[in-house]
This record gives structure tokens, C-alpha cells and sequence, in this order.
């Protein structure tokens, strides 16, 4: 655990542990949103076949999970953390955020 505070410089055990709780609730809360909004867009699990499915549900997924992640985190008092989270997370698919 030292190492990933170290890393993510994390100085406390509580500030750690609310990080890893945001990061539980998006990724609950992304992957229970892509449903509806499959749904809404004409995606039916029982229509496609899973190999379109899947991999479009997962598309999905991303940027309602990129979103969530700033909202919690924001809720959850970590705002800074998570921006500069997820302007590395982008730089890594090729999108830049100053």
C-alpha cells in the first residue's frame, strides 16, 4: 500500500481508502447506466449478436464512467486526484486535456 500511496501521492490510509470506494462506485455505476442507455440508443442483448453487443456496450461504458469518475470524486472530496487521474488516463488513449 505504501508503494500506490508513494505513487498516486496519497499521504493517508482514510484518503486511499475514499479512493478506492470512488472507484468502486463508478465502475458499479457505469456498468448498471450502459444498460439503459443501450437500450435507449436500440442495443438489444437478445437481438445482436454478442460479439457486436459486447464491445459496443463496453464503448459505452467509458465515457459515462469518465464522467462519473469526476463527479464522485468531486463528491467524495477528491476532485484534484481524479482530474489529474483522468487527464492521464486520456494522454494513455491519445487524448490531451490541459
Amino acid at each position: 500500500m505504501e508503494k500506490l500511496k508513494q505513487r498516486w501521492g496519497v499521504t493517508s490510509n482514510f484518503q486511499l481508502f475514499v479512493i478506492f470506494v470512488v472507484f468502486a462506485i463508478t465502475g458499479s455505476c457505469a456498468a448498471k447506466l450502459a444498460a439503459p442507455l443501450a437500450a435507449l440508443i436500440g442495443l438489444d442483448k437478445e437481438t445482436l449478436h454478442p460479439l457486436i453487443y459486447w464491445p459496443v456496450r463496453i464503448l459505452l461504458i467509458f465515457p459515462i464512467y469518465q464522467v462519473l469518475l469526476i463527479f464522485f470524486g468531486w463528491l467524495f472530496g477528491q476532485f484534484q486526484f481524479f482530474w489529474n487521474f483522468e487527464k492521464k488516463m486520456l494522454r494513455w488513449f491519445g487524448i490531451k486535456i490541459k
